[in-house]
């Protein structure tokens, strides 16, 4: 079961990444493959109890690869982290088939949640560089998070959002006290 997978992966990334030209090359290279083999045994490892030495794990992939995934995060099939380094997947996140997430994105939470915390991303949902969706909810099958993007929000599928959501935020305050920030 573990080979189909990992084939179906090494496939995904092929076919995502034009600069991959043999999945041999996306094995022994990529850290988010690295990232997403130590991801398994670490959720095996937790689904059986074994919280610390899972984490143990995490953390040791997140010291090789930079990309650090909570052994409690669900992940769909053919998932694909192009690039990688400072990605971070939080624990209650759930991923759907056939994402794409890029270098610097973090699916994590605000900090005032218990229990599910974390963004849950639906099917094909590509996530640029940079992005940050923090928070319990929901990103639509077919979504496009551009880079840079700080979601704090549910998407709607088949939709793209752009943008820097404290933005808003920020006019909002500029109007209350007029003075300028």
């Amino acid at each position: 079961m573990l080979f189909y997978k990992l084939r179906e992966t090494l496939g995904a990334y092929k076919a995502r990444d034009p600069a991959a030209r043999s999945s041999a090359e996306v094995f022994l290279l990529y850290p988010g493959v690295h990232a997403w083999l130590y991801w398994r045994f670490a959720h095996f490892l937790a689904l059986h109890n074994r919280r610390f030495l899972a984490r143990f794990v995490s953390q040791w992939a997140r010291f090789w690869t930079g990309i650090e995934i909570h052994p409690g995060a669900s992940i769909g099939r053919r998932f694909v982290i192009d690039h990688g380094s400072g990605v971070v997947i939080g624990e209650t996140t759930e991923i759907g088939d056939d994402c794409l997430i890029y270098q610097g994105v973090t699916l994590g939470g605000t900090g005032k949640d218990k229990g599910k915390r974390h963004p849950t991303l639906g099917n094909n949902v590509i996530v640029g560089a940079g992005a940050k969706i923090l928070g319990p909810f929901t990103v639509g099958d077919n979504a496009k998070i551009a880079a840079g993007a700080i979601v704090v929000r549910e998407v709607r599928e088949d939709s793209t959002v752009v943008g820097v959501a404290a933005k808003e935020l920020i006019r909002e305050m500029e109007l209350m006290d007029g003075a300028s920030i």
